[in-house]
C-alpha cells in the first residue's frame, strides 16, 4: 500500500470518528429541566408573588399572573437558549441544545417555539416519553423545532 494512500485512510478514519454525535441521557434531561425550574422559575414566581402582588392569596386568586410568569421563563429559556445553547441546568449537566441539521445555535423564535411545544407535549407526557424510543433521543418538542440535545462533555458517557 502506498504511503499516500494510508494517510488518506487514517484522515478519513479521524474525521469519521469527529462526525460521532453523543446524545444527551435522558436523566440529565430531567434533572436540567428541574435545575432550571429552581433557578430561573421559582425566583421569577417569588418576584410577582411577593414583589408586584400582595402575597400568594393574590397570586393563587389572578388568572394572569402564572402565564406572565411562564412567559417570561419561556423568554429568558429562548434567549439562553439562542445565545450559548444552554441553560444554566443544562450546563451543569454538560448538554447543549442545537439544530438538528446544522449542529449551530438556534434563533430565539426558534427556541420560543420549541419551549412552547414543550408545554403542550408535556401536558400528554407521550411527547416527553418519546425519547425512551427514539435512538436520536428526539422528544416531540424537539421533532417539532428540529432540534437536538448533545452532550457536550464526553466524561459522563
Amino acid at each position: 500500500m502506498r504511503f499516500r494512500d494510508l494517510k488518506k485512510k487514517q484522515h478519513k478514519k479521524a474525521s469519521e470518528e469527529k462526525n460521532i454525535i453523543h446524545y444527551a441521557r435522558y436523566t440529565d434531561r430531567i434533572k436540567a429541566l428541574i435545575t432550571d425550574m429552581f433557578m430561573i422559575y421559582a425566583p421569577i414566581l417569588y418576584i410577582i408573588t411577593y414583589g408586584f402582588m400582595g402575597g400568594k392569596d393574590d397570586f393563587q386568586s389572578s388568572q394572569i399572573a402564572p402565564l406572565v410568569g411562564v412567559t417570561m421563563y419561556g423568554v429568558i429559556y429562548a434567549i439562553l437558549l439562542a445565545k450559548k445553547a444552554q441553560t444554566p441546568g443544562k450546563k451543569a449537566y454538560t448538554i447543549k441544545v442545537v439544530d438538528a441539521n446544522t449542529m449551530q445555535n438556534i434563533s430565539f423564535i426558534r427556541a420560543f417555539v420549541r419551549f412552547v411545544a414543550f408545554l403542550f407535549t408535556a401536558t400528554t407526557l407521550l411527547g416527553l416519553l418519546l425519547p425512551l424510543y427514539r435512538k436520536d433521543k428526539k422528544a416531540l418538542h424537539d421533532l417539532i423545532a428540529s432540534t437536538i440535545v448533545l452532550q457536550t462533555d464526553n466524561h459522563n458517557l
